[in-house]
């Protein structure tokens, strides 16, 4: 839209409280979908309709966007590999074993710790996180709840806060755009700053030693814990019965190279494609390729190892496509949540909620209003990243209110994003982080809602006195 007003903030507005009422994300995602290109199409429903449908369809036209997709297919196929190998079922046992991981307190710290330890990508941080402990919380009957808690409040924020990753490669790229010599530099100069993503892993770390819970989420475990329910009556895991149910293949233990060699191999891959993709400069890599490349030879691993195993082919082809189709649902919620932003950009969204800050702002609230409007920016349009690119060139101009602070004020634009990131029900990585626990979707929003509201309430006060302090 030439001139973005306030009803370009409907369709992911009606996307989100559908998302939260129906439970039905498919279906909120869509009608947000609908409801903005109608609104394009000069409010011709049915020329909203054929525009949204055309819109889902051009989403493959980005490369990124398409090896993003296939990454979240094919990570069933690399699960599905592991557990048909008795590989995750040799990780247990040698955890079980060893009564290394015996109590709750130390498996919330086994996940916090693997949320930490792989901060390569912030998908792979979940999906890898999810799949070493669900077996682990199962046995412990933890809330999936839980688990996805503790996927998605490590992935992004480590991610965000250690800059060889695909994370730091694209927001060096932004910073680049800007004109700065060496953007490097002023990302390292964020991360002191960057409250909200410390403090959230700060807050999941105390949540874990202390096994304590408020909210929602408590009542969560207590109905894990008593009931032995790992999710709630009537709600629908993100992950598929045949995937998590899957019983090894051939004779003989699992073993835990079976589990480890798929997933390390992912791991040590990423950074590779990243070096490769930026021509020697890890920080210049594509995050998209990288992912892609990575899970393909984590595939292939996996593959190979079923197939020492089974010494045949059919059991290994029937696994791999047993897991593509597994996680279709999710692959199909990454198209639509592409789409969705993709026709926020188009109504100008971002623009308009960053529009709201003002240009006769306080200097003392100028690394507040940062945080919250990209806050609300990343809630409603489901994008950290997308955040980032709107709010940085804006952030950037707003130093001159104080001078030397860029490293504050960027900072204040990622935290907001990652906000978003924990918060939104539209948001790829809270749907990732939603199936590689096996929770409900909506039900890890409305547990972990709280605790990023909490974090996103100190960081807000934190950088009101910052302000005060600096402009004194």
């Amino acid at each position: 839209m030439a001139d973005p007003s306030w009803i370009s903030v409907l369709p992911p507005v009606l996307a989100i409280a559908l998302a939260i009422w129906t439970r039905k994300v498919f279906v909120s995602l869509f009608m947000g979908i609908w409801l903005g290109w109608t609104i394009l199409s000069g409010w011709n429903p049915m020329k909203g309709l054929a525009a949204a449908l055309d819109g889902c369809i051009k989403v493959f036209a980005d490369a990124g966007n398409t090896k993003v997709i296939l990454f979240s297919a094919m990570v069933g196929a690399v699960i599905a590999l592991t557990q048909a190998s008795g590989g995750v079922q040799g990780f247990v046992d040698w955890i079980s074993s060893r009564k290394l991981v015996n109590t709750k307190r130390r498996a919330f710290l086994l996940s916090w710790f693997l949320g930490v330890i792989i901060f390569v990508e912030s998908s792979m941080t979940a999906l890898v996180n999810g799949a070493v402990c669900r077996p682990i919380f199962d046995r412990l009957r933890i809330s999936r709840e839980k688990l996805a808690y503790f996927c998605d409040s490590t992935s992004a924020p480590i991610c965000i806060l250690i800059p060889l990753n695909a994370w730091g490669a694209y927001i060096v790229r932004l910073l680049d755009a800007e004109g700065y010599a060496a953007p490097v530099s002023v990302l390292v100069s964020t991360m002191p700053y960057n409250l909200y993503a410390i403090l959230a892993l700060i807050l999941s770390f105390y949540l874990a030693v202390s096994t304590r819970d408020f909210g929602p989420m408590r009542l969560a475990e207590e109905r894990a814990s008593s009931r032995g329910e790992l999710v709630a009556p009537g709600s629908s895991p993100m992950l598929s019965d045949a995937l998590t149910e899957m019983t090894p293949l051939g004779t003989g233990p699992g073993r835990v190279s079976d589990f480890l060699m798929p997933i390390l191999a992912m791991v040590i891959a990423m950074p590779i494609g990243l070096y490769v993709t930026g021509d020697g400069d890890l920080m210049k890599g594509s995050g998209s390729t990288s992912v892609f490349w990575s899970v393909c030879i984590a595939m292939a691993v996996g593959a190979a190892r079923l197939y020492a195993r089974t010494k045949a082919l059919k059991p290994v082809s029937d696994t791999i496509f047993t897991g593509l189709s597994s996680l279709l649902p999710l692959a199909v919620l990454m198209v639509l949540a592409f789409a969705l932003g993709a026709m926020t950009r188009e109504l100008g969204t971002g623009p308009y909620l960053a529009g709201l800050v003002g240009s006769h702002i306080s200097t003392v609230l100028v690394p507040l209003a940062l945080f919250v409007i990209s806050c609300f920016i990343a809630f409603a349009t489901g994008t950290s990243w997308g955040t980032f690119a709107i709010m940085i060139p804006i952030a950037v101009p707003m130093i001159a209110l104080l001078p030397g602070q860029d490293g504050l004020l960027l900072a204040a634009v990622l935290g907001g994003g990652i906000f978003g990131d924990h918060c939104s029900p539209i948001s790829d990585t809270t749907i990732i982080s939603s199936m590689a626990s096996g929770s409900d979707h909506i039900d890890h929003v409305k547990t972990q809602l709280p605790y990023a509201v909490l974090v996103a309430a100190v960081t807000g006060l934190i950088y009101v006195a910052l302000g005060w302090m600096l402009q004194g």
